[in-house]
């Protein structure tokens, strides 16, 4: 089965940026309109969009709705979103914006008891975990803390609770371009069998993604990648058709 392509839009005043190992200060600004980037994305068939509200990651709310409600009026996208959300506020916001589903890393970790409450509320097919790792381990508040816990029984902690997707980035990976951790997935996968697992963090080239796919992961987020031409849209429409 052909991988799921994810391309990823972080959102930083407005703009679409991306960090490097989710450091603030090494922040490039590849589109002053992410709705822009958004069609270019569809144009190519493209169906998904995880975007990111980085600005919201670091205020603890949502921040950059209106990008959000921009996109989805204007395409056809079913987009992710995440970045921040904290309350059943945010989420109501999220939603209500168009996002089709949310993600919650550190809320996993520091509230669970919120966390439960959301896929309660909410459904479980609109909740993604966010399992962000750094040697195996989980790391919350923006990979600044790590927790202690390591990542396969986190993940089958809330897999146990109704969890399918699970978006799990390897920190010491994402936006360096260095190729995904594709044995990581594999052990994530051999924890969880039924999970959409979605791999993201490393990325640099079609090759990586293949990689993934041969592996069995059901899906890829790629960024950096893109926005660098190390992946074509040309490359991606012949690899979707």
């Amino acid at each position: 089965m052909k991988i799921e392509i994810i391309p990823a839009i972080d959102i930083i005043d407005g703009k679409c940026v991306r960090l490097s190992q989710g450091d603030y200060q090494l922040k490039t600004i590849y589109n002053e309109n992410p709705l822009e980037v958004a069609k270019m994305f569809e144009a190519v068939g493209l169906k998904r969009l995880h975007l990111v509200d980085l600005d919201g990651a670091k205020a603890h709310h949502i921040v950059n709705q209106k990008v959000l409600e921009s996109i989805a009026a204007n395409t056809n996208l079913i987009i992710d979103f995440g970045g921040g959300l904290k309350s059943d506020e945010d989420l109501k916001i999220a939603f209500e914006s168009g996002a089709s589903m949310v993600t919650g890393g550190s809320i996993a970790v520091k509230s669970p008891e919120i966390f439960i409450r959301w896929i309660k509320k909410f459904g479980v097919d609109k909740i993604i975990l966010g399992a962000d790792a750094k040697n195996e381990m989980i790391a919350v508040a923006g990979w600044q803390e790590s927790t202690g816990t390591d990542i396969f029984t986190f993940i089958n902690n809330w897999h146990s609770k109704g969890i399918k997707k699970i978006i799990s980035t390897d920190i010491s990976r994402d936006g360096m371009l260095q190729g995904a951790a594709t044995e990581l997935y594999k052990k994530i996968l051999l924890t969880v069998p039924d999970a959409y697992l979605i791999a993201s963090g490393g990325v640099s080239s079609m090759a990586d993604i293949l990689e993934l796919q041969n592996a069995g992961i059901p899906a890829v987020i790629t960024g950096k990648a893109i926005y660098e031409g190390r992946i074509t849209m040309d490359e991606i429409r012949e690899f979707l058709n």
